[in-house]
């Protein structure tokens, strides 16, 4: 307590606990029938509420001396990666019982041990035990010569779980015996319980914002969560990334894979959004030619396309339950077999990462989704918040926005934004987060090109550009459907008197039909966005894909015309296409 006292971020209050922790164990160790038989080998702290990891901290035993440990800063020794506690179902035991946690890895076994071990029904003494789920688990436990494991949980007032702290041990001559964990498990939980308040309360040690090509604008939220960011982009496991839409989940996800091994294979999304369902399991998987109806060649999945690479799932709350235990299978078994194909099942080196913008503990109690798959894709969850908890990002992301698009135009160009476009852009409240900012710097752009920029290498975009293009996002309650369709025809009248007679064909207004397609298909679905304006009938024979293909089609040829790069709804040209996020 007295060394909790004294620190002043997480980080600090982290290594103590982790110090005083092993220190115990390996005093444990060296006062069980095992002393001089195994090593106590490292400590973890996961920071972990229900929406996500906040913080992660690793020391090694024997580096009490050294609290750089901490935090992330994990020691690459010996080629090992970031040993994270990469089990599923060891989380799943500890959310379940609120109590500690052995692990007998040889053996594969999980035991609940400690107040809370049996659950309601159950006498406290002999709960029943479970097996890991996934071999591939075991094997990274035991990659990094970790044979037992303690896992206790980080309770606060009322047993609500902020996390877990996790100690590892090598000792094979304990293997179907209790280990020291039973002997000082009372006193290692008294030891969380005393730091939880400290570790969940203390600050992130500041991280420096410093973004890349993947990841241009890094602000104060998202730097503290790089350092977790950094170990969870190197490691295998899979990655569940939260957030409301157009929060920029992809773009994570497409980070992540370029901080990996993996960054010289290839990043394939499937945005299940554009997938109907009876179509998940197929471009999941691929199809041999004859599996159904349509079925005229061989297809490679999403999984077979990612091979060697990352898979990005989006809108997973969209899978439907046959497509859930196909999912589910591939992430325990490592392995899948195509639509139709008889042979045995092909491996999958993939490694997965999913996006969701729905409450997923949610789905699972109303039956949508499945408990087993949600734990097993909740192994390593961060959670991105909305645009407008980020304020210091909105300019910024502005800024890349335009100037990306403007070098499209001049590659040596640069853009400013006038000073006071800073306050009115932060005091928005963008629901749509940093899609919707896009599009408003979009129409900022073109209203500075008709403004007489089409041909500066330098354009300034003034705030009246953007209080114009804001104007433009009004709900239909402010502006009436008629007021803003005859604003667009203003807006297209003045964009062709610009660029002078036939610049701007008539026929490219018929490009509205396929704006209104794509905007109901990033809302509500493919089927359902048909069903909305009364196209049942083309749900029912599927012509709505080729009619969808279309609109969208006429849209990316309107945006061309007017020197821009394409629309942003270009991804639902094509079923599962691949995208870089």
């Amino acid at each position: 307590m007295a060394m909790l006292i004294e620190t002043g971020t997480f980080e600090e209050a982290a290594s103590a606990t982790l110090r005083v922790m092993l220190d115990l164990a390996e005093q444990a160790l060296a006062a069980s029938r095992y002393a001089g038989q195994g090593h106590i080998l490292r400590g973890m702290i996961h920071l972990r509420p229900e929406e996500g990891y906040r913080g992660l901290a690793v020391l090694e035993a024997g580096t009490a001396d050294r609290p750089s440990g901490a935090a992330g800063q994990v020691d690459a020794t010996a080629g090992m990666e970031a040993p994270l506690l990469a089990s599923a179902t060891a989380w799943q035991l500890v959310v379940e019982r609120r109590c500690a946690i052995s692990i007998d890895v040889i053996l594969g076994q999980l035991k609940p041990h400690g107040v809370g071990a049996a659950p309601p029904g159950e006498p406290e003494q002999g709960p029943t035990g479970r097996v890991f789920n996934s071999a591939e688990s075991q094997q990274r436990f035991l990659g990094r010569q970790t044979t037992h494991v303690c896992v206790l949980p980080l309770l606060g007032p009322g047993r609500g779980l902020h996390g877990m702290i996790s100690l590892e041990a090598e000792c094979p001559a304990a293997t179907g015996e209790e280990f020291i964990w039973s002997e000082c498990g009372e006193r290692l939980q008294l030891l969380a319980n005393q730091a939880t308040p400290y570790l969940t309360a203390l600050p992130l040690r500041p991280s420096e914002q410093v973004g890349d090509a993947y990841l241009p604008v890094v602000g104060a939220s998202l730097a503290s969560l790089m350092p977790v960011l950094r170990v969870f982009a190197r490691h295998e496991e899979t990655l569940l990334i939260s957030g409301p839409t157009g929060v920029g989940k992809s773009r994570l996800a497409r980070w992540c894979h370029e901080q990996s091994s993996r960054r010289s294979e290839a990043f394939v999304v499937l945005d299940l959004v554009t997938v109907p369902e009876e179509l998940q399991m197929a471009e999941l998987f691929g199809w041999k030619k004859g599996a159904f109806t349509g079925a005229v060649r061989d297809n490679p999945g999403a999984v077979a396309r990612a091979e060697g690479g990352t898979l990005f799932i989006d809108e997973i709350d969209k899978l439907s339950l046959k497509a859930q235990a196909g999912l589910l299978h591939v992430l325990e078994e490592r392995a899948y077999r195509m639509l139709g194909e008889d042979s045995a099942e092909r491996q999958a080196d993939v490694r997965f990462i999913i996006g969701t913008n729905a409450n997923l503990q949610a789905s699972v109690r109303a039956g949508h989704f499945r408990e087993d798959l949600y734990y097993r894709i909740k192994v390593l969850p961060i959670s991105l918040p909305p645009l407008k908890d980020r304020p210091d990002e909105i300019a910024r992301w502005a800024q890349h926005m335009a100037n990306r698009r403007h070098r499209e135009r001049h590659p040596e160009g640069q853009v400013r934004l006038a000073g006071a476009v800073e306050r009115l852009l932060t005091a928005q409240p963008w629901p749509g987060n940093l899609r919707q900012l896009d599009n408003i710097v979009r129409r900022a752009y073109a209203l500075a090109m008709v403004d007489g920029g089409e041909t500066a290498q330098a354009l300034t975009l003034e705030v009246h550009h953007f209080q114009q293009s804001l104007g433009y996002e009004s709900d239909s309650g402010a502006l009436p459907l008629t007021d803003a369709l005859s604003t667009a025809a203003e807006a297209f009248v003045s964009v062709a008197q610009a660029r002078g007679p036939g610049a701007l064909d008539l026929d490219m207004a018929d490009s509205l039909r396929g704006l209104i397609l794509a905007v109901a298909t990033r809302r509500l679905g493919r089927d359902e966005a048909f069903r909305l304006f009364g196209r049942e009938s083309l749900v029912k024979s599927r012509n709505h894909y080729r009619m969808l293909r279309r609109e969208i089609e006429k849209l990316e040829t309107f945006y061309k015309a007017l020197g821009l790069a394409g629309s942003p709804f270009s991804d639902l040209l094509e079923v599962g296409a691949d995208s870089a996020g």
